[in-house]
């Protein structure tokens, strides 16, 4: 298990020039945009246009903080997404424009290379103790407000925007909720080649 502090994320422009990205994980370590088998990611929007493309990339978006974002998948219909809507899946090759509902959003990003990788994002809203399994290649945990407490042999707390890394092997995890966070749980697996 990697505990990934908010503090220690890395920044850089977004691939179209038009914001910046904060990365708080992404494989292989250190790989660059066009490199990454996946990718995870927040954003700060802070005006509507368009989203940059990403080549053979499958992409989960979610609104982490502001009012929301419409977003203009081409070849589907407008999705209005807000802090409590469920996490949207869209190929990022495809050209995807967005429009601000009112006032800059934070987003998060999951990328993941298709026909090599694939995810999945869950939004859960937490009042009790939680039981994650740990069956795919890597798990990650983001904490949004609030603070979790993650059993482990030391208990790990994760505080606001704090994720928590693991690997297959490990045992599933425990999660207690301090002042009601939201967590999202990122599954990232590999595609074998008969899937």
């Amino acid at each position: 298990m990697r505990v990934l502090r908010a503090a220690g994320y890395k920044s850089m422009p977004w691939k179209n020039g038009g914001g910046v990205t904060t990365e708080i994980a992404v494989s292989p370590a250190d790989a660059g945009l066009d490199t990454f088998d996946w990718r995870v990611s927040m954003a700060r929007v802070e005006g509507s246009g368009p989203f940059s493309s990403f080549a053979g990339i499958d992409r989960t978006l979610s609104v982490l903080e502001g009012e929301g974002i419409i977003l203009d998948v081409a070849g589907e219909p407008p999705a209005c997404l807000t802090a409590a809507s469920a996490p949207f899946s869209f190929p990022a090759d495809r050209p995807t424009s967005a429009e601000l509902i009112a006032g800059p959003i934070t987003d998060l990003n999951v990328m993941t290379r298709r026909g090599r990788m694939r995810h999945s994002v869950e939004r859960l809203v937490m009042s009790n103790p939680l039981e994650i399994g740990i069956e795919s290649r890597a798990t990650l945990v983001l904490c949004l407000g609030g603070e979790v407490l993650v059993s482990a042999a030391e208990p790990i707390r994760l505080s606001h925007l704090d994720a928590l890394l693991t690997a297959s092997a490990t045992a599933g995890l425990r999660i207690k909720p301090i002042d009601h966070p939201t967590v999202f749980v990122v599954r990232i697996d590999g595609i074998r080649p008969n899937d």
